[in-house]
């Protein structure tokens, strides 16, 4: 990202993935209240690697996707039921990054090293789900939209349920408790989903109304987010 830092849009690239990993550690270790917080090093260092690579590899092979992606938050949404989604998706996260360090520093759980591990392979896999989602549709913008010349994409983790990304999201937000050392962020990884469910049925009657194809889609693909399962 780096060599393409003179392009205004790789520094506005460059610039919020550097202001997303400085927030994420200074709100994790300034909770986590220790310099020897190592749970909290290793998510750090483990998240910080992944969203740099994500980002750095579609900033080179598809900037369009990164351009839709960069648009976020409550104030991005255009439909008003999303506008309140994502407030409530917003307050979650940040309570999952917050309620897992503050465990930590007030030693509220006791969780073995071998699950700080799992927690971070967790979140890798979470990672390594949204990066093959993001190859196949260019279109996963970060809020609830649909281009002109957007089509429905049925190939890929597509194939298996219609809300791949969301599924690959679940798994990532599952490994940051643990990856903090945390059980009580657990509870709060489960008001999460409650929100991620919320956001993938209002979005898919979105879609329904605005993209051709979608109801056909439903139809061959039955699965929103779990495959198997629901």
């Amino acid at each position: 990202m780096v060599d393409k830092i003179n392009d205004s849009f790789g520094r506005q690239v460059f610039f919020s993935t550097a202001k997303f990993i400085v927030f994420l550690g200074l709100l994790v270790l300034l909770l986590g209240g220790s310099l020897r917080y190592w749970q909290g090093w290793l998510f750090w260092i483990n998240f910080s690697l992944c969203t740099t690579a994500v980002s750095y590899y579609f900033f080179k092979h598809d900037p369009a996707l990164v351009r839709r992606r960069l648009n976020v938050g409550p104030l991005a949404e255009k439909e008003p039921s999303q506008k309140r989604i994502q407030l409530f998706a917003m307050i979650c996260v940040c309570a999952l990054f917050a309620v897992s360090a503050l465990d930590y520093r007030f030693s509220w759980s006791n969780v073995r090293w071998g699950y700080v591990l799992f927690g971070n392979v967790l979140i890798i896999v979470g990672y390594v789900v949204m990066f093959f989602v993001f190859r196949e549709n260019s279109f996963a913008a970060s809020t609830v939209q649909v281009d002109p010349d957007q089509k429905v994409i049925s190939t890929g983790p597509y194939a298996f349920v219609r809300h791949p990304m969301y599924f690959g999201a679940a798994i990532m937000f599952a490994g940051v408790p643990l990856a903090l050392g945390s059980w009580w962020g657990l509870i709060v990884f489960v008001l999460l989903l409650g929100v991620l469910a919320a956001r993938l049925l209002d979005e898919e009657k979105y879609l329904m109304r605005n993209l051709p194809g979608y109801d056909g889609y439903r139809q061959k693909v039955h699965r929103r987010l779990v495959p198997g399962l629901w």
